[in-house]
């Protein structure tokens, strides 16, 4: 997934406006963007989309941002499960054990409502809480379920007690790289997809980009977005180029080509074994755009 667009829950009209957005991924809101009073409206409205959009031949990935473990609202939000999401966003996630507990309650409701064992996907975003820093790196193994670590730093930002979580150029200040970076590293030790933040100010293509570039240079393979109007820019940045694809292939043959060799030659550059396995990665991720 390039893309992941946040759409609220409640909003009929919004949800009607993403179906055409081009984002690999809609997530589904029920969390922040939804007042309290309108949270059991939001779950009908998310329902009624799931069950519609959800019979589409070609649709992006659906996924429902539910509340958090601790809220007391997310068992509520799972009944949304009848519509067979493709997964949940699981917001505040501290550490595996979040992700253990969510899956728990998952295979309760897939029973109820006659689904496949482990249909309904994790996506959790792992930097939200300052306990969770700590807890980044617990993710390896935690459950079949999860496939992908994200983050965030508006909840951060308000635990932490802090008057701002960018600079006056729109970059990140120390406490939030950090809680990029332990995102970025916690994903790769459990093997699921790196996905980086949401860049709020939606009307700056360029500033995204910026931001896009940052993140794909360092590892992350996709991005969440706030506004339909990011999704062309993200699905750009985070599609891998025709020159890159050739490359890759360049080496993955190589090496096929030397199956012994922990080094080969192309074009006057050495390339190792750690380059085969980026190469392998960038052209999974281009067969999966593909696809």
């Amino acid at each position: 997934m390039r893309s992941l667009l946040f759409v609220p829950g409640g909003s009929e009209k919004k949800l009607d406006k993403a179906r055409g957005s081009g984002a690999d991924a809609l997530l589904i809101d029920l969390e922040d963007s939804i007042a309290p009073e309108r949270k059991e409206t939001a779950r009908t409205v998310t329902l009624a989309f799931l069950k519609d959009f959800g019979q589409a031949t070609r649709r992006p990935r659906l996924f429902v941002r539910v509340n958090g473990l601790a809220s007391g609202l997310i068992d509520d939000d799972l009944a949304v499960i009848e519509g067979r999401p493709d997964g949940i966003v699981l917001p505040k996630a501290e550490g595996g054990a979040a992700v253990i507990h969510a899956d728990a309650k998952l295979t309760a409701r897939e029973a109820m409502h006659d689904l496949p064992d482990r249909h309904v996907q994790i996506l959790a975003l792992a930097t939200e809480t300052a306990k969770a820093l700590f807890l980044a790196g617990t993710f390896t193994a935690s459950s079949p379920r999860l496939i992908g670590l994200t983050w965030g730093a508006e909840d951060l930002s308000a635990e932490l007690g802090a008057e701002a979580n960018r600079d006056a150029d729109g970059q990140f200040l120390d406490p939030y790289r950090l809680a990029r970076s332990l995102c970025l590293a916690g994903a790769a030790a459990a093997e699921v997809q790196p996905i980086d933040t949401v860049y709020i100010d939606f009307r700056n293509a360029a500033g995204l980009r910026r931001e896009c570039e940052e993140a794909r240079r360092d590892g992350f393979t996709g991005k969440m977005a706030i506004h339909p109007g990011q999704v062309e820019v993200i699905n750009d940045v985070f599609t891998p180029t025709q020159d890159a694809v050739a490359r890759a292939q360049k080496v993955v043959a190589a090496f096929a080509a030397e199956p012994g060799a922990g080094v080969v030659g192309i074009d006057g550059v050495m390339y190792d074994r750690p380059h085969l396995a980026k190469a392998r990665q960038l052209l999974a991720r281009a067969e999966a755009v593909k696809r």
